[in-house]
């Protein structure tokens, strides 16, 4: 057994055997905010998804779970990054709660125009987070930065799609 003090240096010995780059602190709170998101628009995404009834049914359901897929592909690349460069996720349904910027749904059976347009908001508000560190984390880590730019395309796109439901020409 080791004696060595839990300093921050001892810590990432032990949690960080390879060394490497450390995250500066705009980075660790950018990437949690996100990872934070991501994880609460996927269970907004699900309960939605088990919810929803109505015209077009079929087709916002299934919409659903691909939003959830890239939601789950998302986060897990978000906190797989965190630990790469030394930082510790946290998605703890407690923090969630406490720091999403997602509206919630409401409990029980959602019409599909209604679901529409919860699901779009959640969406930019994902968006939203992520275009909100960009630059912090691009001056940061330009490696991460490249990562959001992937999910940020992703989700404005199934915004679209899902905004297409109700709008009208």
């Amino acid at each position: 057994m080791s004696n060595t003090k839990n300093t921050p240096a001892s810590k990432t010995r032990k949690e960080n055997a390879e060394g490497g780059f450390i995250a500066p602190a705009v980075l660790r709170d950018s990437l949690q905010s996100v990872l934070i998101q991501l994880l609460d628009l996927q269970l907004v995404g699900k309960q939605i998804h088990w919810n929803v009834v109505g015209p077009n049914f079929r087709d916002l359901h299934q919409n659903l779970d691909e939003i959830v897929a890239i939601a789950r592909r998302g986060s897990d690349e978000i906190a797989e990054r965190m630990r790469a460069v030394h930082v510790t996720p946290d998605g703890l349904a407690a923090t969630i709660t406490k720091y999403t910027e997602l509206d919630q749904p409401t409990n029980g059976e959602i019409l599909t125009t209604t679901a529409v347009d919860i699901v779009v908001k959640a969406l930019e508000a994902t968006v939203g987070v992520m275009r909100e560190v960009h630059d912090p984390v691009d001056e940061a880590d330009p490696t991460t930065a490249d990562i959001l730019h992937e999910y940020i395309a992703l989700l404005e796109q199934q915004a679209w799609f899902i905004s297409a439901e109700t709008r009208k020409p």
